[in-house]
């Protein structure tokens, strides 16, 4: 299981790399890139549009897996 968890690190990692520090840089302030990655992780958490989710945000599928599941248990 650990080995899974270090590939998903890596990937995200590298994803991080590429898409913001590369790609937005150069940084003059440890400050910028504090905020630009409080930006990214915003994204990546809230409103990336992720295939395993359907093609939807991961916070939109978490909500509507809560609500589904608050249906099917009303009285839980």
């Amino acid at each position: 299981m650990k080995a899974y968890a270090n590939a998903l690190a890596e990937t995200v990692n590298g994803l991080f790399k590429a898409e913001l520090i590369r790609r937005q840089g150069p940084w003059r302030t440890a400050d910028q890139v504090v905020l630009a990655t409080a930006a990214w992780v915003e994204w990546w958490n809230q409103r990336r549009l992720h295939s395993a989710c359907g093609h939807m945000p991961p916070a939109e599928y978490e909500a509507m897996y809560y609500r589904e599941q608050e249906a099917a248990n009303p009285a839980a």
